[in-house]
């Protein structure tokens, strides 16, 4: 088993155990397939496994196992790894501090309105 150099946040270390803890039997693990995309720069699928697919390692993380494949792997290297519940919509969320966000919020100025006297 191999270290994962990512940061995990409270709340994504209490999401991942539950997971793990309802839905895997001893030793089963998160595979995590992420990939680039999103506000974030990266986007991620997952689901519980007992083992590792072919070409994914294991990877441990503040005690929790990882089945990740290559791609998964690079893109991780320090990121933060954080989960957030919304009314709307719940998922992991990650901050990289090699990207830079494309995501950017417009401001739209509306004249002021035009009085006649």
């Amino acid at each position: 088993m191999q270290d994962l150099n990512v940061t995990i946040t409270p709340a994504a270390d209490k999401f991942v155990r539950r997971m793990l803890r309802f839905d895997g039997g001893p030793g089963s693990g998160l595979r995590l397939q992420v990939s680039p995309g999103g506000c974030s720069g990266l986007s991620a699928e997952f689901s519980v496994a007992a083992n590792p697919a072919p070409g994914e390692t294991v990877h441990d993380a503040n005690g929790l196992k990882f089945f990740l494949g290559a791609e998964s792997r690079v893109l991780l290297q320090g990121v933060t790894m954080d989960f957030v519940e919304t009314p709307t919509s719940s998922g992991f969320k990650f901050q990289d501090p090699k990207n830079v966000s494309t995501c950017s919020s417009h401001s739209h100025s509306v004249p002021d309105a035009v009085h006649e006297h």
